[in-house]
């Protein structure tokens, strides 16, 4: 993928220099006492070449003094060259010499310094504070750069994830309809019903607005919506988590544990359609227990994730396994899910 931020960061090789003066032009009060400094080597340097120069030229050697102080030490150092240069040429190269004395042509000639060190500083000032903007355009520029590149390779990452965990569920369904070929349509409407599921909690996972909140109320909101989808306006939910997030590697899993355990309980728990199902999170260091309770009537046994015939059970073990963890069930009053893995680093 080219770097837009390229053509950019060329343009900003013509104001390295600038760029390179920004430590100078930090100085505070030590670029005022070169400011004094250049002033006072401007005043040495025209005292040296006065016999040489003609008339007229009193400014000589300070112009360059004030330009090169704004330049490489910033506006107040030039600003305190410009003035003192100003004062020191008025009283030792303009006539009536050693005297502040000002007189028409004096006022005339000050008049004319002062517009040309202010356009001087100013523009100097002012090409400082372009290149300042133009480098921290093109930093922000290759900041986004890199942040979509890294967007795009964790989307492609995430993809390669979702159709390979959608293939793995798709052979499971196979195998069964294989077994039971009078089940084939039964099979073919849970797949759809759970990519459907899958599509509506990755639109929610990759919500901007969901990336930094707690779990908590992730998980209060996805509870929300699957009880929405089912109908079940008669089952309540309690969430008990501690304000902790999850990157997208961990959340994605444990949420599609989290819908298929309450889908299970929606569907089955609840004989007379009512009832409670509690979610719950809790945190040893990095090490992580999920638990999912409801109140229903319960599994026949504690099932064996491994060795169960049920589809079901067999995704929420593969999801589990991804997580790098374990889940068990427990039965009697109701079913418990616990999920156990460690929080990446």
């Amino acid at each position: 993928m080219p770097n837009p931020a390229e053509p950019a960061l060329h343009r900003l090789k013509v104001w390295d220099i600038i760029h390179a003066t920004r430590r100078l032009r930090s100085l505070g009060w030590i670029g005022d006492l070169v400011g004094v400094g250049a002033a006072a080597a401007a005043l040495a340097l025209r005292f040296a070449f006065d016999a040489a120069l003609p008339a007229g030229f009193p400014y000589l050697t300070f112009f360059p003094a004030v330009v090169l102080t704004a330049f490489f030490f910033g506006l107040r150092p030039g600003i305190v060259c410009a003035v003192l240069s100003g004062l020191a040429s008025w009283y030792f190269f303009m006539p009536p010499f050693y005297t502040f004395e000002l007189t028409s042509q004096t006022a005339i000639a000050l008049v004319f310094y002062v517009f040309i060190v202010a356009v001087d500083i100013a523009l100097i000032h002012i090409m400082h504070l372009a290149a300042a903007r133009l480098r921290a355009d093109a930093e922000e520029t290759a900041r986004l750069y890199e942040r979509q590149r890294t967007m795009f390779q964790e989307l492609q990452h995430r993809v390669a994830n979702n159709m390979q965990f959608v293939s793995a569920m798709l052979r499971l369904y196979a195998k069964r309809a294989g077994q039971d070929p009078a089940a084939m349509l039964t099979a073919l409407d849970d797949a759809r019903v759970r990519l459907d599921t899958m599509s509506r909690l990755h639109r929610h996972l990759y919500d901007p607005v969901n990336v930094t909140r707690p779990v908590g109320e992730f998980f209060q909101e996805l509870c929300a919506n699957l009880a929405e989808a089912a109908g079940a306006k008669d089952v309540r939910f309690s969430i008990d988590m501690p304000p902790v997030q999850f990157d997208l590697d961990q959340l994605t899993p444990l949420s599609l544990i989290a819908v298929e355990v309450i889908t299970n309980a929606l569907k089955h728990a609840f004989p007379d359609g009512r009832g409670s199902i509690a979610l719950r999170l809790v945190q040893h260091g990095d090490h992580i227990v999920f638990t999912i309770a409801d109140d229903g009537k319960g599994m026949a046994a504690n099932p064996n994730p491994e060795q169960s015939k049920s589809l079901g059970l067999k995704i929420v073990h593969s999801l589990a396994t991804q997580l790098g963890g374990s889940i068990v069930y427990e039965v009697g009053p109701g079913t418990t899910a616990r999920v156990e893995f460690d929080r990446a680093a």
